[in-house]
This record gives C-alpha cells, sequence and structure tokens, in this order.
C-alpha cells in the first residue's frame, strides 16, 4: 500500500462512501433483530452481531475483488453496479424488511449474519470494484469504513432522509465506479485506452449522469404512478 499515493487516498474515500450509503438498511436490521432481547444482552447482540457480518463481508469481497481480474467479470460487475446505482434513487415499498426477533443472544446474532449477507451483494460489488484488484486496498478501506457505520449508522441514515442529494451523489458515486470498471476490463482495457480520451475519467463520469438522470426519472414516474392510485 503506498499512503502517499492520491489514487489510493481516492479509492479509500471511494469505499467508504459506497460503504455509507449502501449500509443505511444494516442498521435497521441490526435494531430489529435485537428488540426482543433484554437490555442487558441488547449490546451485546449487537456487538456480535455485527462483528459477525463484519468478518463475512471482508471474505465475501475479498473474495468478488479475486474474480474481477478475469475477463469479461468485470463488464458484468459493471452492468449489475450501474442497475444498483439506478435502484437506489427508486423508492422502496413502505413495508420494512421481514427480520424476526429472537429472544435469546445467539439467535439475535444469528439473524444479523444471514440478513447482512442476503443484503450486502450491492455493497461487496460496489467496494470490491472501488478497490481496484487491490485486496490491501480492500481490507484498508473496509477497516476504516465500517466502525464508521456501525457508530455513526443512525446519524448516517437522518442525515440521508433531510438531505437527499447525499443519495444522488452515492448513485452517481456508484455509477462513476461502474463505468471505471467496464473500461478496465482485460478484455477491452486495451480497445478503450486506444479509443477513448482518458476512458476511466469519460465513461466513468458519463455512467455517473446515466445513473442520476435513470434512477431520478424512475423515481419521478414511479411517484406519479402512486399519485394516480391516490387519486
Amino acid at each position: 500500500m503506498d499512503f502517499s499515493s492520491h489514487d489510493f487516498w481516492i479509492a479509500v474515500l471511494q469505499i467508504i462512501a459506497i460503504d455509507v450509503v449502501l449500509s443505511g438498511d444494516n442498521a435497521v436490521v441490526i435494531a430489529l433483530a435485537c428488540r426482543n432481547l433484554p437490555p442487558p444482552q441488547r449490546k451485546k447482540g449487537i456487538f456480535w452481531g455485527v462483528a459477525g457480518a463484519v468478518a463475512l463481508r471482508v471474505v465475501l469481497t475479498a473474495f468478488a475483488a479475486g474474480l474481477l481480474g478475469f475477463p469479461y467479470l468485470k463488464l458484468v460487475g459493471g452492468i449489475l453496479l450501474l442497475w444498483i446505482g439506478v435502484k437506489l434513487l427508486i423508492p422502496e415499498e413502505a413495508a420494512g424488511p421481514d427480520i424476526d426477533a429472537p429472544s435469546n443472544l445467539w439467535g439475535a446474532v444469528k439473524t444479523i449474519i444471514v440478513a447482512d449477507f442476503v443484503m450486502s451483494l450491492d455493497n461487496v460489488i460496489g467496494v470490491a470494484a472501488a478497490a481496484r484488484d487491490s485486496i490491501a486496498l480492500l481490507l484498508f478501506g473496509l477497516a476504516v469504513s465500517i466502525p464508521l457505520i456501525v457508530w455513526s449508522s443512525q446519524i448516517i441514515m437522518k442525515l440521508m432522509e433531510r438531505h437527499p442529494i447525499i443519495v444522488t451523489l452515492g448513485a452517481g458515486l456508484l455509477g462513476y465506479v461502474a463505468g471505471g470498471m467496464l473500461v478496465s476490463d482485460v478484455a477491452v482495457r486495451d480497445w478503450a485506452d486506444a479509443a477513448i480520451p482518458a476512458a476511466h475519467y469519460t465513461v466513468g463520469g458519463l455512467c455517473a449522469l446515466f445513473v442520476m438522470a435513470l434512477g431520478n426519472w424512475l423515481a419521478w414516474r414511479q411517484a406519479g404512478r402512486a399519485e394516480r392510485k391516490i387519486v
């Protein structure tokens, strides 16, 4: 890891931002899973549930980052990440996640780990892409961002609710990272570098604009349909 590298710190900031934007639901899962525990056990449930979920996510993300070195997988991952960015801007149904609330400590821990595993596909792909094939950078970025999310998740969620522009910018960042994935796949990298000026930044910027435009347009259409149903 070159701590003096400009690109290194940009990638770390991208990992942190992606984790923050995509991890809001995890705080809800933790709260729901532990709501039936006695107060003395609640903190233990949160601690061990988060610890297990974090360990699982690090393994999955490192595995995903390794796979992205194969031809065409970055193309597939980039397209999937574009959709994840668009989906981030589309309001979800009012019903919250269907999370059981066990009354014992280890039941709550298991619920948190399983729910985080199911919900973390978008997070894993986004962070693996931002790590740019570097496992060391991946682990460093996660080490910085995970404590931030665990201890400030409620604040982050309130900020995103109060200032929707944060979510829009986060979706744009996912689009930018997706664009970088698309042109850095070993199957098209040489062609992209020769055919597109500053391919990483150009395609990344265009994909960021695409994600924000399409996501907001789909959100606007969904809001219009909801209003017509009410009327």
